[in-house]
């Protein structure tokens, strides 16, 4: 990702506060102390998913435009990856993370308290920055599974996702949709995305699904090393889900997309939102948007998933939580809003 002493990108998935780049102990308690504003430099972290989708890629993009423009606004970012959407949430709730990139559903249940928040309650506090890249699920089989239709994958070894995934949340819906669960595989296993297509081409699981933008470079390489084969999502429950939930929309993965994949597969999916929460300072938030929208050709070209963006839609088109008052500044001053 570049200029490392700009955007330190660590690997932790553990609830451990991070701090953009080589922050000591003295910086963080420049940023406690009642400095003015113009004397304190402002980190924010953002929290994505694993190293090879695309959450990881639109955080870098991000970071990569706000590090940009620093000498402006004083704003440092750095990206980590992260367990995905549900542990973004938490991790943003509890105070480790500034802002992250969550499933349009995943953030829905957060803010109503509902699905894998029911327990922990609603959180009011979460807000909307802006929606990025729509997400399909992306269902994928071993060439030798000989698997057409999801239904095939019965007794066979497939991938659930890992916990604390956009994925395994989504995964765990659909299977009660579809009146089934875990047990409708020989094996469910929870292995991380960077994980799966490995295990898929070693012949180690029979398939996997994973919510991802596209083009993603962990569908390519399966598809690419070991001919792996793209399966319709579709039928009665898909149909119910998407007419059920307002986060949800059909879509298809173009044919040719990728390697041994020649036909349109139908679908459904969500969209990633970029979120953060109401106590993040207005300014931090502002500045991140700015660096975004200021240079909006130059962030569609920083990742394929992100080319056909529109802002009139990204303002609006799945925020499952109110927007926050640092992007609804900027919004209405450029008359998005």
């Amino acid at each position: 990702m570049g200029d490392t002493k700009m955007e330190h990108i660590s690997k932790k998935t553990g609830k451990k506060t991070v701090w953009a780049l080589s922050a000591t102990a003295a910086m963080c308690a420049m940023l406690l102390s009642p400095l003015p504003a113009s004397a304190q430099q402002k980190f924010v972290s953002i929290g994505t998913g694993g190293v090879t989708g695309v959450y990881y890629a639109a955080g870098g993009a991000i970071c990569r435009l706000v590090n940009k423009d620093r000498g402006t606004d004083g704003v440092r970012c750095s990206v980590e990856s992260t367990g995905g959407s549900v542990f973004n949430v938490n991790t943003i709730k509890a105070g480790e993370l500034d802002l992250g990139v969550v499933q349009s559903d995943v953030g829905y249940n957060a803010y109503n308290g509902e699905g894998q928040f029911k327990d922990g309650g609603a959180y009011k506090k979460l807000r909307s920055v802006f929606s990025i890249h729509p997400e399909p699920f992306t269902v994928l089989s071993r060439k030798e599974a000989n698997v057409s239709k999801f239904d095939d994958f019965k007794g066979k070894r497939f991938n659930v996702g890992n916990p604390g995934s956009g994925t395994r949340a989504s995964m765990d819906q659909l299977l009660q949709a579809m009146g089934l669960d875990n047990s409708f595989f020989s094996l469910a296993s929870e292995l991380r995305p960077d994980e799966h297509g490995p295990a898929l081409c070693d012949g180690k699981i029979d398939g996997f699904i994973y919510g991802v933008g596209h083009p993603s470079a962990n569908i390519q390489d399966p598809t690419t090393s070991c001919g792996a084969k793209l399966v319709p999502l579709t039928g009665p429950a898909v149909d119910k889900l998407v007419e059920t939930y307002p986060y949800y929309a059909k879509v298809a993965i173009p044919g040719g997309l990728y390697p041994n994949n020649p036909d349109d597969v139908q679908t459904y999916g969500v969209l990633a939102t970029f979120v953060t929460s109401e106590d993040v300072p207005e300014e931090s938030v502002y500045n991140v948007v700015k660096a975004v929208f200021d240079n909006f050709d130059d962030f569609k070209r920083l990742h394929p998933a992100l080319a056909n963006l529109k802002k009139e839609d990204m303002v609006k088109n799945g925020l499952s939580a109110p927007l926050h008052k640092g992007a609804e500044k900027y919004f209405k001053e450029k008359g998005l809003l």
